[in-house]
């Protein structure tokens, strides 16, 4: 399997160095030259294996210049039960919809799901490569990609790791996460910005050459652990192909039965990996892209015009306080046919204007697999509310808005396709808006963060992770603070 850049398709390099660079040269996204199919009669058969067993199912086509013992290595040790438990991706019912559960890692949120095994991939990957260097990740993380990259990089040899984050856009759990990481080849700068511009000051560090000879010459090289990485989209595949054989096991789906997927979404990677696991031979059915207030993705997907010119708000469901949403492009990429000339001319648009408008033909190709639902802060309070009183179900802000992006597409189209609902993250992440849709405003005004965790736990009879709790005694380790013209500065040893 050989990877191709969405902005030059006769880039031709293995797996292990699209995972290496991450980024492609000419500022465009690695993609798989093709999408190997995986048969029902093999889907079914992974309802009887363990999640890990599962993954390495998923990722042995993808990515095969790395061996089945190396993949069954790195598979087994980043699922391990010490990390995840007993079952990385368990499914909960939920009143007419299936609840993916995708937050039982280390650091709490689904990026866990990816960034346990990257790093083990990306060591792989250096030695196939016979690099020497020191591989500097650097990440762009509008909440919980930062303490997952942090988390799963700590320490591994030969690499580092520096993370940026909007200094007022991530929750307060969020931030600590970040701020209390312990490891010796990591760094963590806040930005005085919100995520674009955190995000879109990696993508410019990435694209200057001269930098990139700079820190060559002093044996580094740049690499990425962001969604920009197919390294980090790749292991979240494999969990939709899990949670569709789970539903085969329960009885809920018969074999090749198609299955809904409502994802929340603001880099739109999540939701991509859905689209991948479909192309491979998943019966995926409708995908429904679920947005907060920033929703840019809604009105895109409704009108086929992607316009960043427009307010950003910071919003109870911070990791989707997204306007320029990366992963984007490796669908427009397919949807056009693989036209890398058409898709440097949009992106060059969205660069220079913040803004593109698709073909007729791309508009109808989008919408007739994907769906598209937002929810204010308001509604998503109200259906964590709302899902607690009923159901006894406990969720997170950005679990909410896809659940309120749900529910209405089912009213609107009345399909009774079974439905997965993605949830991201731990409700104790977000602990103070979680208590505030129980509860209200002013049963937590005089309360803290930690003050609101240990209510929310006696409401809801949910333990709250040990590490999350574990905060508030840790000390601050990274100080750090730029704007976004003064990142590459950071960056430079």
């Amino acid at each position: 399997m050989l990877y191709q850049s969405t902005r030059d398709r006769q880039v031709h390099i293995p797996s292990s160095g699209a995972i290496l660079r991450g980024l492609a040269p000419d500022g465009g996204l690695f993609v798989p030259g093709d999408f190997p199919q995986i048969p029902l009669k093999a889907i079914a058969e992974m309802a009887a294996l363990p999640y890990h067993r599962r993954a390495e199912r998923v990722l042995a086509p993808l990515l095969s210049d790395y061996s089945a013992e190396e993949l069954a290595t790195a598979a087994s040790a980043a699922y391990a039960p010490e990390r995840f438990g007993e079952n990385p991706a368990p499914l909960k019912a939920l009143g007419g919809l299936t609840v993916l559960e995708l937050w039982h890692g280390p650091t709490h949120a689904f990026k866990d799901m990816a960034l346990q095994i990257l790093p083990r991939l990306l060591a792989l990957a250096m030695k196939k490569a016979g690099t020497d260097k020191t591989i500097q990740i650097l990440v762009a993380t509008s909440g919980d990609t930062g303490k997952a990259a942090l988390e799963g990089f700590k320490d591994v040899e030969g690499t580092a790791v520096l993370v940026f984050f909007p200094k007022e856009g991530v929750s307060p759990a969020q931030k600590l996460q970040m701020l209390t990481q312990e490891g010796g080849n990591l760094r963590v700068c806040a930005v005085e910005g919100n995520f674009d511009d955190a995000q879109t000051g990696v993508k410019r560090i990435f694209a200057d050459e001269a930098f990139a000879r700079e820190l060559s010459a002093k044996g580094i090289e740049l690499s990425s652990a962001n969604s920009i990485n197919f390294g980090r989209l790749a292991p979240q595949i494999a969990y939709y192909f899990s949670a569709y054989a789970d539903l085969l096991g329960q009885g809920k789906l018969s074999l090749g039965q198609r299955m809904n997927v409502c994802v929340p979404t603001g880099n739109f990677g999540n939701i991509l990996a859905a689209y991948y696991a479909g192309r491979m031979g998943l019966p995926v059915g409708r995908m429904i892209c679920a947005s907060n207030r920033n929703n840019i993705l809604f009105d895109f997907i409704q009108t086929g015009r992607y316009d960043t010119n427009r307010e950003f708000y910071k919003t109870s469901s911070p990791s989707m306080d997204i306007l320029v949403s990366s992963n984007l492009e490796r669908l427009l990429y397919e949807f056009s046919g693989r036209d890398d000339v058409l898709i440097r001319s949009l992106m060059g648009e969205l660069g220079q204007k913040g803004a593109y408008a698709l073909p007729d033909g791309m508009l109808k190709s989008l919408r007739e697999s994907f769906s598209a639902g937002w929810a204010s802060d308001e509604m998503a309070a109200e259906a964590i509310k709302a899902c607690f009183d009923e159901h006894g179900y406990l969720m997170d802000p950005h679990t909410a808005v896809g659940f309120v992006a749900a529910r209405e597409y089912q009213r609107a189209t009345g399909d009774q396709t079974p439905m997965v609902l993605v949830s991201t993250a731990s409700p104790y992440k977000f602990s103070r808006d979680v208590l505030v849709a129980l509860k209200g405003a002013e049963f937590t005004r005089a309360l803290d963060e930690f003050a609101c965790a240990d209510a929310l736990e006696e409401i809801s009879g949910l333990q709250m992770p040990k590490s999350l709790s574990e905060l508030k005694t840790k000390p601050i380790l990274h100080t750090a603070l730029t704007n976004p013209a003064g990142m590459k500065a950071v960056v430079a040893p």
